[in-house]
């Protein structure tokens, strides 16, 4: 559920048409903040809202240029700079040794495992995984904006394998991890 409630500002922006587009990069800015602030006051460091603070940053500036420029050609490839954005948050957390995952996982870890090798490398390859799923979804939806196929079904296909299928390897690959040190 922490991924849901994580991604929830980039769902909400993919909800809303393109025709919507203002709306829709003011609902992800909205919901970002407020998933930001709930999670903050539910005792969330900030090493567990990576994704959620640079969600909030990404959609103050789509706002932004959604609403200063309504037909700005940013718009057709909003949804590849989304899941771009996203690789781009997740690589950098990967580069500076603070996987994304981590804060996310140890939501539910015991503290005394947050140090431990399993742990570390566990959520290393999962937000390898993540990384590059944004990135691989970020060039399909740049290429699909390019063929005038920005706001297609395709499209929407695409967007809701990036998230679906990291999520998919993320439970497999904590099973797997968990079977294998015997973690509960």
């Amino acid at each position: 559920m922490s991924y849901v409630r994580t991604f929830l500002p980039w769902i909400v922006f993919a909800v809303f048409p393109s025709t919507q587009r203002q709306w829709g990069a003011l609902a992800g800015l909205v919901a970002a903040i407020a998933v930001t602030v709930q999670q903050r006051r539910a005792g969330a460091g900030l090493d567990a809202l990576i994704i959620e603070i640079g969600s909030a940053v990404f959609f103050a500036v789509l706002t932004g240029i959604a609403f200063a420029d309504p037909h700005s050609p940013v718009h057709g490839y909003s949804a590849a700079l989304s899941s771009a954005t996203l690789a781009l948050i997740a690589g950098v957390s990967l580069l500076v040794g603070k996987p994304f995952t981590s804060g996310i996982a140890k939501r539910s870890t015991p503290r005394e495992a947050w140090g431990l090798r399993p742990f570390i490398r566990a959520n290393t390859v999962i937000t390898g995984a993540w990384t590059t799923a944004f990135a691989v979804t970020a060039v399909a939806l740049a290429a699909l904006a390019h063929a005038g196929q920005g706001h297609s079904a395709a499209a929407t296909l695409v967007q809701a394998a990036g998230f679906v299928l990291p999520m998919l390897f993320t439970v497999r690959h904590v099973a797997a991890v968990q079977a294998k040190t015997g973690a509960r």
